[in-house]
């Protein structure tokens, strides 16, 4: 190989580092809840609050490379260009450098650094409009730069301008895309033979009601992809054949006897199954580490791992080939994510327990469905022999769909894509109709369930939900400060708490938890409520559990400054009416949570 994954990082990071930019690392994948999404699907998206404003602890010139998580496209997955994780390369300047140094400082990084050939260098730019002028400064500083003027576009607002849309008093501006052919064509045509490999994106106005007006301190924001980037400098024109793949696709080789570059359902196979497993290990081993549920964020990644599995079975494997490409890949991505090698073991309990899980009702699901495939099958045929004019029924029924995601764990879009590939579709409406009978049933068996796991909203129950917020403050304090809530169930008579923790804590850590939960209890400190935005929140240290998606203001809850979170559920007036506070069980939940339960006396 040209290049290395290793090579690439080091190169990015140090290249902006000698131009006097801090490595901020990156961030969790999961989303925080201020922008809306479930996960981080975009180099910058974590920097947003700085390119809108705020001042970075860092300073004004920053780099990284962050991971990021995009769902949309899942069925894709499976040709050469297609992943469900990737990483950005990115760098900012908040109203430090502009246009001159950026433009400069990339085509030195593409041509110097990487060896991009100049002459094949492409780039795009603003065309202007009644609004805007055209971006006929980064257009000549790119031809100063050596690429040709006949490489230089000038294209519309749809395609080099960025902003918030539906905002005002927002800064936005034009972008200068960067466009590198895929092939080794020797005379390539833009755009037909290029691909975009990153883009600078110029914040120079802002938004107003009548239109845009000049800002005073103008931003730079950079992203260019990771995976792409590595595909291109090693001459590559399928992703699955970089570094951070050919040692999982080997192995997936290896234990099934099939040929990756036949370029049939096996080539597809593995990708899905090299790809989909990668994102799991890295949702599973994230500072914010997900696990698979039936809701949120942990659907997603049930989905991807279920998907994973039944690709799997197209190569006659089971679900250990998962966690043989699961232990690559945190052996690939260990140096740059250091967590999933403390997290190993836990990552690889996890991807076993979804795989046994699903491994268990596969077989039978698909059976399953292939029965309601014949009979729908058998109806239209009886039909058809009785009625000459009678069209086929195509489309699998809402509640066979509920049943097999109910009976069998498939994901509906699993059982969407079963049917594709008989021609079919299915009653989306249908499943979802009978999925929320299905809930409102079970709400009706579990009444009271309410934020914060409270089974009531009782005096007794009140107060233990507020022994939860003394007892996670605790933790943090004996535990470790990355100690975060990973679920509770409080009923009139106990808490039960889980958090991260990977081992069980000792005599003397409970004394310890137990005498700094009685001391908040004996001071009788006010609970104080106070709603806010989630900015102010976030800026006055309070914090937020699970993947919440929180809106335009929050509820906040301070016991003093010893415990300060955003939360829903009802709270005691003070520490003084909860009585003693006792630890009486401590529990394994899986490997990295644990689980305590407590009493008030």
């Amino acid at each position: 190989m040209k290049i290395t994954s290793a090579q690439l990082r080091n190169k990015w990071l140090e290249f902006y580092k000698s131009k006097g930019h801090t490595d901020i690392g990156a961030v969790s994948l999961i989303g925080d809840g201020s922008t809306g999404v479930m996960f981080n699907v975009a180099g910058m998206q974590p920097l947003m609050p700085y390119l809108l404003g705020r001042k970075h602890p860092e300073g004004t010139r920053l780099c990284n490379i962050q991971g990021c998580v995009r769902t949309v496209d899942i069925e894709s997955v499976g040709d050469p260009s297609h992943f469900t994780f990737f990483e950005m390369m990115g760098n900012w300047s908040l109203g430090d450098y502009f246009k001159k140094e950026k433009t400069a400082w990339t085509f030195e990084l593409l041509t110097k650094h990487f060896g991009l050939d100049k002459d094949k260098l492409c780039a795009t730019v603003f065309e202007g409009n009644a609004a805007v002028p055209r971006d006929t400064e980064t257009a000549e500083l790119l031809i100063g730069l050596g690429i040709s003027e006949k490489h230089v576009y000038f294209l519309p607002k749809s395609d080099n301008w960025w902003e918030l849309e539906g905002t005002v008093g927002t800064p936005c501006g034009p972008d200068n895309e960067w466009f590198y052919p895929l092939s080794d064509k020797q005379n390539p045509v833009f755009p037909d033979d290029y691909v975009e490999i990153g883009n600078d994106v110029y914040m120079q106005y802002m938004k107003t009601e009548n239109g845009y007006v000049p800002l005073e301190n103008k931003n730079v924001d950079t992203g260019f992809g990771f995976d792409r980037m590595l595909l291109f400098l090693n001459g590559l024109s399928d992703g699955y054949k970089t570094d951070l793949f050919l040692p999982v696709i080997n192995k997936l080789e290896q234990i099934s006897g099939k040929n990756y570059d036949d370029g049939g359902e096996a080539t597809k196979a593995m990708r899905i199954i090299a790809d989909h497993t990668r994102t799991a290990v890295m949702l599973i081993g994230d500072e914010q580490g997900i696990l698979p549920s039936n809701t949120g964020a942990g659907y997603i990644l049930r989905r991807l791992m279920r998907r994973a599995i039944r690709y799997c079975r197209r190569l006659d494997l089971g679900g250990e080939a998962m966690l043989g490409a699961a232990e690559i890949f945190i052996d690939i991505y260990g140096g740059a994510y250091p967590l999933l090698i403390e997290r190993r073991a836990y990552i690889l309990d996890e991807i076993k327990k979804e795989a046994d899980k699903f491994e268990a009702t596969l077989a039978q699901g698909i059976k399953e469905f292939e029965k309601c495939v014949l009979s729908l099958q058998r109806k239209n045929a009886f039909m058809a022999q009785n009625n000459p004019a009678y069209v086929p029924e195509t489309v699998i029924g809402g509640k066979q769909a509920f049943r097999l995601y109910d009976t069998y764990g498939f994901p509906l879009e699993l059982t969407e894509e079963l049917a594709a590939e008989q021609g079919l579709s299915v009653d989306k409406q249908g499943f979802e109709a009978a999925f929320e009978e299905h809930r409102e049933k079970s709400r009706v068996l579990a009444a009271g369930q309410f934020k914060g796991g409270l089974e009531s909203h009782s005096e007794a129950a009140t107060n233990y939900h507020t022994a939860t917020h003394l007892l996670n403050a605790a933790l943090k304090i004996v535990c470790s400060s990355d100690v975060q809530q990973k679920g509770s169930n409080i009923n009139e008579e106990r808490l039960r708490f889980d958090f991260n923790f990977p081992r069980k804590l000792t005599e003397e850590e409970v004394a310890e938890v137990e005498r700094l939960v009685n001391e908040q209890i004996k001071k009788d400190v006010p609970v104080v409520m106070r709603e806010m935005s989630l900015e102010d929140a976030k800026n006055g240290g309070f914090v937020g559990v699970f993947d919440s998606k929180y809106g335009e203001k929050v509820k906040t809850y301070s016991i003093g400054e010893f415990s300060k979170e955003i939360c829903g559920g009802p709270h005691a007036a003070s520490t003084g009416a909860l009585g003693t506070f006792k630890i009486t069980k401590q529990e394994n939940v899986s490997a990295g949570i644990k689980r305590i339960k407590a009493i008030l006396k």
